[in-house]
């Protein structure tokens, strides 16, 4: 599909945005915890929340470094398991791990740290926890810190509470694909399609691109077709229902209907019918950059 960069914002899309960014920020002062600190701040961040790491999306944030892990914010400590084998003598994917509960159903764990040393029974913010290390399922020195909130039986995204890390690039959008009712890919660079139903599929990043030269999830993925919206992806919070993962996309959704096995997301469906069509994409980080890809097709 041709595709050119837009300038053109929707006013629609961002005053929408501009009016749920302030309800957030108005939701994230008036709650203490938003003073929450990263527990390895002066680690790498290799995979952040709802990356699509083949086809699942990351719980929480991987970071890669040494160092200390310290509480993020003051809590009691409601378990430590440290590395070694299980009852069934499997080894455990979060390896030695630890969790503080810090009230009103909000936890933070902090897993695959190093093994051994001792946690106090209460912990306060910025005290040392842990030591980055390697156990569970990670091949290097780090941690894999998560945000579970159990009254909600939901997955937060700690970038949402956490200030974010500083990031002045625009997102990037990969690619774009359309896939027909059969399950066929519509070749990229094809201007011409056939009238039908497609879902549309978006590859995208955050730029905030580390040494290791990975990139990141965004924050949120819109598309639109001849101006009306047809899909919302929005990276917050990963659900729990019935034993089944759901992410938000307009609406809650199982995660294996989102997330497709090869890094992309698929955001929506629409039926294009004969004459012009418009199809946009816009990305947003969780720093606030955007951008916008337009592509225009003729159906038949």
């Amino acid at each position: 599909m041709p595709c050119e960069n837009s300038s053109r914002k929707k006013n629609t899309f961002f005053c929408t945005l501009c009016v749920k960014t302030l309800c957030a920020l108005w939701l994230i002062s008036s709650n203490p915890l938003c003073a929450m600190d990263w527990p390895l701040p002066d680690a790498v961040m290799i995979r952040n929340f709802a990356f699509n790491d083949r086809g699942r999306p990351v719980m929480g944030t991987v970071f890669e470094g040494e160092g200390p892990v310290l509480a993020a914010e003051a809590g009691e400590l409601i378990f430590s398991r440290r590395g070694g084998e299980t009852a069934s003598r499997l080894p455990a994917p979060l390896g030695a791990w630890t969790a503080l509960d810090h009230g009103d159903g909000l936890i933070s764990i902090y897993s695959r740290h190093e093994d051994g040393g001792s946690v106090p029974h209460r912990a306060a913010r910025g005290d040392p926890i842990a030591a980055a290390g390697i156990s569970g399922w990670s091949g290097r020195d780090g941690l894999y810190f998560i945000l579970y909130d159990r009254r909600e039986r939901r997955w937060v995204n700690p970038s949402m509470i956490i200030t974010p890390f500083p990031d002045t690039r625009q997102p990037q959008i990969l690619a774009v694909d359309l896939r027909n009712d059969q399950g066929v890919l519509v070749p990229r660079g094809q201007a011409r399609i056939s009238q039908g139903r497609y879902t549309v599929l978006v590859a995208a990043a955050d730029t905030m691109i580390n040494p290791q030269g990975t990139t990141l999830a965004p924050h949120r993925i819109v598309c639109s077709v001849n101006g009306n919206e047809i899909g919302s992806l929005l990276f917050e919070t990963i659900s729990a229902r019935n034993g089944t993962l759901m992410v938000y996309r307009s609406g809650l959704e199982p995660a294996a209907q989102v997330y497709a096995p090869f890094p992309a997301f698929e955001i929506g469906e629409a039926f294009l019918t004969r004459g012009q069509a418009s199809l946009e994409i816009v990305v947003q980080d969780i720093a606030g950059n955007a951008r916008n890809v337009l592509s225009r097709l003729t159906v038949e």
